[in-house]
């Protein structure tokens, strides 16, 4: 990742935090910036938000009334944001369903307001992040290697018992949750 577009990454971050922040609505910073705000390596995507299901028209307005790019992309489980112009446009997923589930208000209370680039924001606990990453392995999104470099970062901040307890129905989860014992990083 370029400076030009982590410093991108960053601005549109805190800009659509601010935004959801004065508009509020409950959400919470979640995936890779989220695991980056508790110490794991910077992510080189995007930037990940969570909402509850029942705020998604509610939140698109708040963003495109702020003037942010907001787009309804085919898969029904997210929505984009896109901040700044080409070639340092930066891209922002809203998630209302993780996993197959709808994301209700409850789910954002175990967020901790923390400070991420000057902005005091609610971030999804670093347990509930992890089970997120680790629920989300598939055949065709299996990357451990990536994976391991944020489990050794936050792994003091996760209780890696409830991980395996909400990781337990998916085998590439406890695939990896078992070299991570064997690596005894948990």
């Amino acid at each position: 990742m370029t400076d030009d577009h982590r410093r991108s990454m960053r601005e549109a971050l805190k800009l659509v935090a601010v935004t959801l922040k004065e508009s509020d609505v409950p959400f919470a910073l979640m995936g890779g910036y989220a695991l980056w705000a508790r110490g794991a390596p910077e992510p080189a995507h995007d930037v990940d938000f969570m909402v509850a299901e029942e705020d998604v028209a509610q939140v698109q307005g708040v963003l495109a009334d702020a003037g942010l790019h907001v787009v309804q992309p085919p898969e029904d489980w997210l929505f984009k944001v896109f901040v700044g112009d080409p070639p340092s446009t930066a891209m922002v997923d809203v998630i209302f369903r993780a996993n197959g589930t709808p994301v209700t208000a409850d789910r954002l209370k175990d967020a901790d307001e923390l400070e991420v680039e000057s902005v005091r924001m609610p971030v999804l606990s670093a347990t509930q992040l992890m089970a997120d990453r680790l629920n989300a392995m598939e055949e065709h999104a299996c990357n451990f290697g990536a994976s391991l470099p944020v489990a050794r970062a936050v792994r003091e901040q996760v209780d890696w018992g409830e991980v395996d307890a909400l990781t337990s129905e998916s085998p590439f989860a406890q695939a990896f949750l078992f070299l991570l014992r064997r690596l005894d990083i948990i």
